[in-house]
């Protein structure tokens, strides 16, 4: 199914090095929801995520599209090769400009920001808006999480065939074609 979210794999801008921030894998999740049968919902998630945010508000997400995880082997391989073609497009990325919030960011308050982000996607670009909800957890670390869920569409990322492969392969009368997204990342200061 559209697991593939959320979010990604970028061309990070900047090294890792300069980032004021680097994301902890261990203490981040990429999450998303799939139905199928019209009524049988399953989580999923991503088990490699990184990136960071640089002191300019820059946010760089990385997914590494074979790290899906879905609690069943066979489905995660297929997920790979028919939905996301990991061997042509191992990554999604996601790209945020944070820069109109860095007092927040800086602060010392948890707050509620609106902003847009470029999701790259299956060969496809799309801007997308994301509400988040930066915390802070001491020693200057972060926490941004998804306020909302980020709703990804097959037809914005050139999904339709692999999600009707899926289908097929798994004898199903139906899979969502939206997919709800939500993350929680764990940011640490460098």
């Amino acid at each position: 199914m559209l697991r593939k979210v959320l979010l990604t794999s970028v061309c990070l801008a900047s090294t890792s090095a300069l980032a004021d921030w680097q994301l902890n894998n261990d203490l981040s999740r990429v999450s998303f929801v799939t139905v199928k049968k019209e009524s049988v919902g399953e989580p999923n998630h991503f088990q490699q995520v990184s990136g960071q945010l640089n002191d300019n508000g820059q946010l760089a997400l990385s997914i590494d599209l074979s790290s899906v995880e879905t609690g069943i082997p066979i489905r995660n391989e297929r997920l790979g090769e028919f939905l996301f073609e990991t061997a042509t497009y191992p990554t999604l990325s996601l790209n945020a400009d944070l820069s109109g919030h860095l007092d927040t960011i800086k602060g010392d308050k948890d707050s509620v920001i609106e902003t847009s982000a470029t999701l790259s996607l299956h060969g496809q670009e799309k801007v997308l808006p994301i509400t988040v909800l930066v915390s802070h957890k001491g020693n200057d670390n972060l926490v941004v999480s998804s306020w909302d869920p980020v709703i990804v569409h097959q037809d914005d990322f050139a999904l339709a065939d692999g999600i009707n492969k899926l289908q097929e392969l798994a004898g199903l009368p139906a899979i969502t074609r939206a997919v709800p997204v939500s993350f929680v990342l764990s940011l640490d200061k460098q």
